[in-house]
């Protein structure tokens, strides 16, 4: 993991706390996933405790090699566990010496992904403040310089999800990753960069105060 970016960080808000995923939060998001697993058509969430295992070891083998920061989604009316999210790909760029972003540790680029909720969390503001907590920390922390996410081209509702928030859509990504179904996934893609942030984190805030 690269030394500047913190694997123990907590992102605190109103509604959710986003935690370090850890081995012991297996049984939890087994819970939660079976609730109504045909929530998951388009995206993958671990079904049983052995599932949730084997899902938890590959998000911190990527954590430990310093490509992605997984955490678990805790609702704090009742500190359930009701889903996952995680910082992905995560890019440092080559900088030059004397460039101002010269000898940066923080990504320069990042995804959020392999999101999903429980069935009671569905179409709450879960969704709403878990992104903007990420984009914050993401544009604000770490200084990014774009943020990208992608959803399987057959998720409708998570493509207009990503686009009520801000997102941009710059396109269709073919054969881009192995989906749920074990094809070859076509992916919308979508971005926020830098400069479009403050307008997004103001559009977060309206649709926080009024979900």
């Amino acid at each position: 993991m690269q030394e500047a970016i913190n694997a123990g960080v907590v992102l605190l808000g109103k509604h959710v706390r986003l935690e370090p995923l850890q081995s012991g939060h297996a049984d939890a998001l087994a819970v939660a996933a079976a609730v109504d697993p045909a929530l998951y058509r388009w995206t993958s969430a671990p079904q049983t405790s052995a599932e949730a295992s084997d899902y938890i070891a590959a998000a911190l083998a990527l954590r430990d090699a310093g490509k992605a920061l997984p955490f678990v989604t805790i609702r704090i009316e009742d500190g359930a566990v009701i889903g996952s999210t995680r910082f992905f790909d995560l890019e440092t760029w080559a900088w030059p010496i004397g460039h101002a972003r010269h000898g940066r540790t923080f990504p320069d680029v990042c995804e959020i992904g392999y999101t999903w909720l429980t069935q009671s969390a569905i179409r709450s503001a879960a969704n709403t403040e878990a992104k903007f907590l990420m984009l914050c920390y993401a544009f604000e922390t770490w200084g990014a310089l774009r943020v990208c996410l992608h959803t399987d081209v057959r998720n409708l509702r998570s493509q207009v999800a990503i686009a009520r928030i801000g997102g941009v859509k710059e396109g269709i990504l073919r054969a881009h990753r192995i989906a749920s179904d074990f094809t070859a996934r076509d992916s919308a893609r979508f971005s926020i960069i830098a400069k479009e942030w403050p307008g997004v984190k103001e559009r977060l805030r309206r649709m926080l105060m009024h979900p």
